[in-house]
């Protein structure tokens, strides 16, 4: 019943910017967090950057100076802006919805950085 849909990954050069989007709907009960985690060809899932009801952030290490995430809370929306992208980034980019009890996956979104 729930459902996370994302937009606004594609392919970019590297130095570009993207702004992923995430919306969520549905009967969801206890919304703790959103966020964004990625995951590159041959690698784990990894926590990009999470934000908290209240607006507490979280982000990787490879990710600070460069991306900011903010939500907004009344549309149950994730945003992610993306700045001063690397090959490194590319990636297929999976929303996360954290409730008390359980947690929503989007089907993800590809972001290429590529020359």
């Amino acid at each position: 019943q729930v459902q996370l849909v994302e937009s606004g990954g594609g392919l970019v050069h590297p130095g570009g910017s993207l702004r992923l989007s995430c919306a969520a709907s549905g009967n969801i009960f206890g919304i703790r967090a959103m966020g964004w985690y990625r995951q590159a060809p041959g690698t784990q899932r990894e926590l990009v950057a999470t934000i908290t009801r209240g607006g507490i952030t979280n982000y990787a290490d490879s990710v600070k100076g460069r991306f900011t995430i903010s939500r907004d809370n009344t549309k149950n929306t994730v945003y992610l802006q993306m700045n001063s992208l690397k090959p490194d980034d590319t990636a297929v980019y999976y929303c996360d919805l954290e409730t008390l009890k359980v947690n929503y996956w989007g089907k993800g979104t590809q972001v290429t950085v590529s020359s």
